[in-house]
């Protein structure tokens, strides 16, 4: 068995600590050759000690220097870099034959896409890289060689529900050509399924953060909490599968055991169930076609008793419907999708916006700017950019206003 060289993008955040726990406990199967992060520092340091990566990289000078005096003081000799060309050049290294792509926003996408064209093994949780570049993702999957994984636990879950030739080879096929008539994309519903409506201007960034089944980050647990997740794993899907968005069905389903499902045309449903724990779609990325021990939990059918299933409610979830909408506009309308939600979120965990104010600020954007040019990555980051001015205005606007 050959041992995979490791890459980390974003090694401090959920998905990445999640793999780190993973790969630790299979020192004989992984080696850690680098680990990025942002802001948090420390964490990475601790990481750095106990994993002895080659390489780390961070986001500026200041913090490179403050990790270098850390590992100093330490004794380790883990080379620190930083910016983006740094990610980049960890994750196309040749002796890296594994990148987990975890860096949560747009900052992640240049390096995961380099990932791609170099021919990686691609541990895909960035969402960003397929919203904001789908088709040029995909055809650099195409062109290398490269091996494409979907970690998401919803995707990770159509992934292992899909026929081999198909998941496989997606863009050689169409979703007729498997006996497929429809990918069934779970969502939780989040903290705010069952509140009253009227209540949601009056919800906290401390309200929106608090997940019911899934540990996640704050951006992303927000992001749940207004379904805009869910909108942005229908734009994913439809990327990874090769699937029309009149194909991606959402279904709610409170208990997140099901993780999603796949419908085909002899009445059968394919569905993936397991317990609410991210390490399994990673374990599932970083071995397949094997399987190997994750640390996680068996699910016990028995205690979760009763399985629940509804149709999304889209006035409650306006960022869902936002999100459909995009999908079918094509062009740059998701990158802007996208940056305008990152830019709304943000603004909203600071208190300057309201909750119900997060749909406000991303339609306002879509509405100036989704006609963009968006044929290759720079002009989909000059988009990004742009949107994300054009939102932080509204948002000003709007927070002299709330």
């Amino acid at each position: 068995m050959q041992q995979q060289i490791v890459t980390i993008l974003g090694a401090t955040g959920s998905i990445g600590s999640s793999t780190l726990d993973v790969i630790g406990r299979h020192p004989e199967r992984y080696r850690i050759f680098a680990l990025s992060a942002a802001t948090q520092i420390d964490k990475l340091l601790a990481a750095c000690e106990v994993h002895r990566p080659l390489h780390a990289v961070v986001l500026d000078e200041q913090s490179a220097e403050r990790l270098k005096k850390g590992l100093l003081a330490r004794g380790l000799s883990t080379e620190v870099s930083y910016g983006a060309e740094a990610l980049v050049q960890i994750s196309t290294a040749p002796e890296v034959t594994t990148v987990m792509a975890a860096i949560v926003g747009a900052a992640g996408m240049s390096a995961t896409l380099a990932a791609a064209q170099a021919g990686k093994r691609v541990l895909l949780a960035n969402k960003e890289t397929l919203v904001l570049a789908g088709q040029l993702f995909m055809d650099a999957v195409a062109r290398s060689g490269s091996v494409l994984l979907p970690i998401d636990s919803e995707h990770n879950a159509i992934f292992q529900s899909l026929p081999t030739f198909y998941r496989e080879n997606p863009y050689a096929y169409t979703l007729a050509d498997a006996g497929i008539e429809k990918i069934l994309l779970t969502a939780s519903g989040g903290p705010f399924r069952t509140r009253e409506l009227d209540t949601f201007s009056q919800i906290t960034a401390a309200e929106a953060v608090k997940h019911p089944n899934w540990s996640m980050g704050r951006k992303i647990s927000v992001d749940s909490a207004s379904m805009m997740n869910k909108g942005l794993e229908v734009i994913e899907a439809r990327w990874l599968f090769n699937a029309p968005a009149e194909q991606i069905e959402v279904v709610v389903h409170p208990q997140s055991v099901v993780h999603s499902m796949v419908q085909y045309r002899d009445g059968s449903v394919m569905a993936q169930l397991g317990s609410p724990d991210m390490r399994t779609p990673i374990a599932y990325g970083l071995a397949y076609p094997e399987r190997i021990a994750a640390g996680v939990k068996a699910l016990d059918l028995f205690s979760v008793g009763r399985l629940d299933f509804s149709a999304p409610d889209f006035e409650r979830f306006p960022c869902l419907n936002l999100a459909y909408e995009a999908l079918k506009a094509g062009g740059a309308a998701p990158a802007v999708l996208n940056a305008a939600n990152e830019i709304a979120v943000a603004a909203f965990l600071e208190s300057t916006i309201l909750f119900t104010q997060i749909p406000q600020v991303i339609e306002k954007t879509l509405s100036q700017l989704s006609l963009q040019p968006a044929g290759n990555i720079e002009e989909l980051l000059d988009v990004d950019a742009r949107s994300r001015c054009v939102a932080q205005e509204i948002v000003l606007q709007m927070g002299r206003t709330c």
